[in-house]
């Protein structure tokens, strides 16, 4: 370890606040809004894509995922690549590149462009939206004011995502589908301007060499992984999906092996086993998949099931905006007093309450129970959030910075594009099979032809094209289609129930009390004032 860096990282340790830290802030809070608006604005579009390029379910889950996919793949590497190279410099690169692949996107001439102009932007995602959380952690030295700042970026982040669903709304319903891509453009240009005045750069990078292979094999088993929990449990697709699937195992086994035996490793296994850095990052990855699936399945509910218009179901998510804010400084307050464990659980208890209440969504549900389970959602996801990114920040070594931003960016794009592929497919899946079984209960159906009856199971906005084509039946096939979709939707929301249980579980049993967290913590930073900045040994 260079004399430099060790200068450096001690000066980082010590600081409390970098200067002009509100301006800093600010310059990296507009940079984290872009990128999370581009996230759920196709999610939002999703019907009218449907209608204009008559896509497959599938189809259209590949739409809304492809950002999340995109970003996933990217993280770790760019990450890595920030670290070495500057991080100042790949943000301002990332922002630069959201405009770019945005104007592509709304230029989109067929459903699979558009798959692929959205895979774009996640990867400017990539360059950017990791880089936000490691100048924090390296700018601000860790302790409450940390903790503070890093709550108040979960809940930005956040709300961004969530205010990303209402804009989209709102363009849908005075423009046409392609607009929705375009919102990001004139918030990334005030990105551009306050980072390239106010960030500062080179603080605290490592000048190690970059892991490329690692790199390589990463975006390759996260791509694998990805895809293949979209497609296993989609119509058709679980011969592709399981293919995909076990070549993301083999992948992930090489991508492990690499990095227990690079001499600069992408991802520090040393780092990444401790208890304090593994659990709170799945658990993560749990709580902020399960906004993302609940937002994309919720959607496609109330405009399909609901009849809302997108106007309606965008201002719909307004409560997890108004809880996300509410929780930011609680959630922060409560990681303070009653330690990472604790403070997660209760989020995954308000996430578990959301969760079942969705099962009580039906056609005409009042929009108070709507409203209850986004505002509980939002609630919940802060509370993990926060505690989990607080414990990957202070697990991790300065110069490793870009490794636990990496890891929570995992959280939101892999752990998002995971469990919207997941209820997705689930979503599709239950659609087509509870298509099938009515068609097959309906004795008038039985002089549809194949051609209509597979476009019946193919999606909701295929079954709108159907019921325009056969004006006589209409009332028959919207309802038909309507209840579908809602069994398939009801299934979804019961799988996520499981995933949240199970994490709830993981959190109780591996994560250790408040107090034997704070023992860990002052040695850790024992060792980095006496200028060591290794991580607490493996296991701990």
């Amino acid at each position: 370890m260079s004399d430099q860096f060790r200068k450096d990282t001690m000066e980082t340790l010590r600081a409390e606040t970098p200067p002009r830290a509100r301006w800093v802030l600010a310059a990296l809070l507009v940079a984290a809004v872009v990128c999370n608006i581009n996230t759920v604005v196709a999610g939002i579009a999703v019907p009218s894509i449907g209608l204009r390029f008559d896509a497959s379910q599938t189809a259209l889950n590949l739409v809304a995922l492809a950002t999340g996919l995109g970003l996933s793949i990217s993280v770790l590497y760019l990450g890595a690549l920030a670290d070495r190279y500057g991080r100042k410099q790949m943000l301002l690169a990332g922002i630069a590149c959201t405009v770019l692949a945005g104007i592509f996107s709304s230029l989109s001439w067929s459903v699979e462009a558009l798959i692929v102009a959205q895979v774009l932007v996640g990867l400017a995602g990539g360059m950017a939206y990791p880089t936000t959380l490691s100048l924090i952690s390296a700018l601000w030295a860790e302790g409450p004011g940390r903790t503070g700042v890093i709550a108040f970026w979960s809940s930005v982040s956040s709300m961004a995502t969530i205010a990303g669903s209402v804009l989209a709304g709102v363009v849908l319903t005075f423009a046409s589908w392609p607009w929705v891509f375009m919102l990001s453009v004139p918030v990334a240009v005030v990105a551009f301007v306050l980072v390239l005045l106010f960030v500062p750069s080179h603080v605290g990078e490592s000048g190690d060499p970059v892991d490329h292979a690692g790199g390589l094999l990463s975006a390759a088993a996260l791509g694998c992984l990805v895809l293949g929990v979209s497609m296993v449990f989609a119509p058709g697709g679980s011969v592709r999906g399981g293919v995909l699937l076990a070549a993301a195992v083999v992948l992930l086994a090489l991508f492990g092996w690499r990095e227990v035996r690079a001499r600069f490793p992408l991802f520090d296994l040393k780092v990444a086993r401790q208890r304090l850095f593994w659990l709170p990052a799945v658990g993560g990855l749990i709580a902020v998949g399960t906004l993302g699936g609940a937002l994309f399945v919720g959607e496609q509910f109330m405009q399909s099931v609901m009849g809302y218009n997108p106007l309606e179901a965008g201002f719909a998510v307004i409560p997890a905006v108004l809880s996300l804010f509410l929780a930011a400084q609680l959630s922060a307050k409560a990681v303070g007093r009653l330690g990472t464990r604790s403070t997660m659980l209760i989020g995954y208890g308000f996430l578990l309450l959301a969760m079942v209440s969705m099962l009580f969504w039906r056609e005409h549900s009042p929009y108070a129970l709507v409203g209850t389970s986004f505002f509980v959602i939002g609630l919940g996801v802060t509370f993990v959030m926060t505690a989990s990114r607080r414990a990957l920040t202070s697990s991790t070594p300065v110069h490793r910075a870009g490794m636990a931003s990496a890891t929570s960016d995992l959280q939101s794009d892999l752990g998002g594009a995971v469990m919207q592929a997941l209820l997705g497919a689930v979503l599709a899946s239950g659609f087509s099979a509870a298509v099938s079984a009515r068609i097959s209960a309906d004795p008038d159906a039985a002089g549809l032809s194949e051609q209509v009856t597979h476009a019946l199971q193919t999606s909701f906005a295929s079954a709108v094209q159907v019921a325009g084509e056969y004006p006589q039946y209409t009332a028959e096939i919207l309802a038909g289609a309507r209840a579908s979709l809602l069994d398939g939707s009801l299934v979804a929301f019961l799988i996520g129930t499981g995933v949240i249980l199970a994490g709830a579980i993981a959190v109780r049993v591996g994560l250790p009390s408040r107090e034997e967290e704070r023992r860990r913590a002052q040695r850790r930073q024992g060792e980095a004032l006496a200028g060591t900045v290794e991580p607490a040994p493996a296991g701990d």
